[in-house]
């Protein structure tokens, strides 16, 4: 009679193995650790086999490092919930499996991209891209002409390095007047002019000075000194005093009625009569040493204006 129980019980445990999946021929399933624990221990232990496996992950409670393991989560060796992406939510979990290394995700597992230009929030190094700008694999947006308006926003993409552009990225073309200003880098007139020995500006400076600003606020970045010089007429210290004063005058104007200058950029010198253009024996040749003179000191970095 034992013995016929014998057969029947090992009967039983066979057919339980093999519906498990506990030989290979079916990958698809886990072994029943209750039956393989009745398989390795001798008949007389059978009673005292303990290998529970209360969440059902195919890892006995006695080996299971995590006990509560969702049913139908793939598990570890150790019973713990496989994240084969790394990406912080279990593969049970996980509506997006394959999420890059580094991308942040959402409860569902799935990466976030904020600024929308292909690149997940994580890895991307420039968040705050334009939309419609092209980006590299970091997520940093590409500027092939080096003009300063990114790729996909560029309507004039092959613009030259050194030419300066609107906002669309297309050459921003000037007056003839503003064109040789930039790229001579110098301007002088005689035509601003002040009560003798004196640095008050006269009414009639005022058309030329207006010009002068229009001009200097269509390129806010240049740097410009504005230069005073005088004849010989009086003595060299006081021309030197007289010509920086002047200068001086100029700046304050040109400050007041144009916004856009910056200060930092609009600076004032006096050269007195060292530099003359002209003899002074002659009142012409004094009165073209009487100039006011615009230098534009960073002319090296500025960007060039298109001819209109």
């Amino acid at each position: 009679m034992r013995y016929l129980c014998t057969l029947l019980l090992v009967a039983l445990l066979f057919v339980s193995i093999t519906g498990s999946g506990a030989f290979a021929g079916n990958k698809e399933k886990k072994p029943d650790s209750r039956a393989l624990c009745y398989i390795g221990r001798p008949w007389p232990f059978m009673k005292a086999c303990a290998c529970k496996d209360a969440d059902g992950d195919g890892v006995p409670d006695k080996m299971d490092k995590c006990p509560d393991t969702p049913e139908g989560a793939k598990v570890d060796e150790n019973g713990c919930s496989i994240d084969s992406d790394a990406d912080g939510v279990a593969d049970h979990d996980d509506k997006c499996p394959d999420t890059p290394k580094g991308a942040k995700v959402d409860e569902k597992g799935c990466p976030s991209d904020s600024d929308g230009d292909g690149v997940y929030d994580g890895i991307d190094q420039c968040r705050k891209t334009p939309k419609g700008a092209k980006v590299d694999k970091e997520g940093c947006p590409l500027d092939s002409d080096d003009d300063g308006v990114y790729d996909g926003l560029d309507k004039c993409p092959d613009t030259n390095a050194r030419t300066k552009v609107d906002e669309t990225g297309c050459p921003v073309k000037v007056s003839d007047a503003v064109y040789k200003f930039i790229n001579t880098g110098l301007f002088s007139t005689t035509d601003i002019v002040f009560d003798v020995g004196k640095d008050d500006l006269k009414p009639e400076s005022k058309e030329i000075l207006d010009k002068i600003g229009e001009v200097l606020s269509e390129w806010p970045e240049a740097e410009v000194e504005i230069g005073g010089h005088t004849d010989s007429s009086g003595s060299e210290s006081f021309n030197q005093k007289l010509s920086e004063d002047r200068a001086k005058s100029v700046r304050a104007y040109l400050l007041k009625n144009f916004p856009k200058l910056d200060p930092e950029f609009l600076k004032s010198a006096g050269y007195g009569e060292s530099q003359p253009i002209a003899s002074n024996d002659t009142e012409e040749g004094k009165k073209e040493n009487r100039r006011v003179e615009f230098k534009i000191l960073n002319q090296d970095e500025l960007k060039r204006p298109v001819r209109e």
